[in-house]
């Protein structure tokens, strides 16, 4: 038997600051199989079979198409790079509001099934490679109207140290933002609520006009993951906080 362990985040609004209490939860997994409850678990959660009831490869999908039914942070005809785009849910909800006039480029580790769209194209890249702005830019029509990141770290069980990858990984995404991105453009990416939360939410708005901390319900409760919104980009330079 594997142990993970997992930390269950409960947040408190107080004095202009946010305040995460944490406890945490030990789980038991076979390493070589997936446990009978938690596949019945996922076969009766809403979102799941919403998804596959509507044809979208992840339930993610509608965490992204809850928070843009909300903020409308990604428009009809947009440019959209979607990072940490496998398996394609955010690829399709974001094909889905652009439309045949938009253009959405979806960048993982892993190649991606084509969605079947014309103005929907993936490359396999790491956004850690220092390249990997040049070959976005080189497929793009023009720079991008959004970038959006749902990218997250293979889970160790140790939570300083997942915490801390998240938020690496959340800083590289909005350096490649902050290289892409038009005048006025926007910005959502997925982190863990934690102690080094709030220092990338100050980068975060040395960029952007307006910043929001949103938790979609299509998030699972439980989870530690939450979502920082960027918008109205301030073309300031490339960040070397990476």
């Amino acid at each position: 038997m594997e142990e993970q362990s997992r930390l269950i985040a409960a947040k408190n609004w107080s004095g202009g600051s946010w305040t995460y209490h944490w406890r945490k939860r030990i789980l038991l997994s076979v390493a070589t199989s997936l446990p009978k409850d938690w596949i019945r678990e996922r076969k009766r959660d809403y979102y799941y079979r919403k998804a596959k009831e509507e044809e979208y490869r992840s339930r993610a999908a509608y965490k992204l198409v809850q928070a843009v039914n909300k903020y409308g942070f990604i428009k009809p005809g947009d440019v959209v790079v979607d990072l940490g785009a496998a398996p394609g849910g955010w690829l399709q909800a974001s094909r889905k509001i652009v439309g045949e006039k938009g253009f959405v480029l979806g960048v993982d580790l892993r190649a991606i099934e084509p969605t079947g769209h014309s103005n929907v194209y993936t490359i396999v890249g790491n956004v850690e490679d220092s390249e990997i702005t040049r070959r976005i830019n080189a497929i793009l029509p023009h720079p991008p109207n959004v970038v959006i990141s749902d990218i997250a770290p293979n889970i160790s069980g140790v939570w300083e140290l997942d915490h801390a990858r998240q938020i690496d990984l959340a800083r590289y995404s909005l350096r490649i933002a902050a290289s892409l991105l038009v005048a006025g453009g926007n910005f959502f990416t997925k982190v863990f609520q934690g102690d080094m939360l709030g220092n990338f939410v100050s980068e975060v708005k040395k960029h952007f006009s307006k910043t929001r901390l949103i938790k979609p319900k299509a998030s699972r409760s439980e989870s530690a993951e939450i979502y920082i919104l960027g918008l109205d980009y301030r073309d300031l330079g490339p960040t070397s906080d990476c």
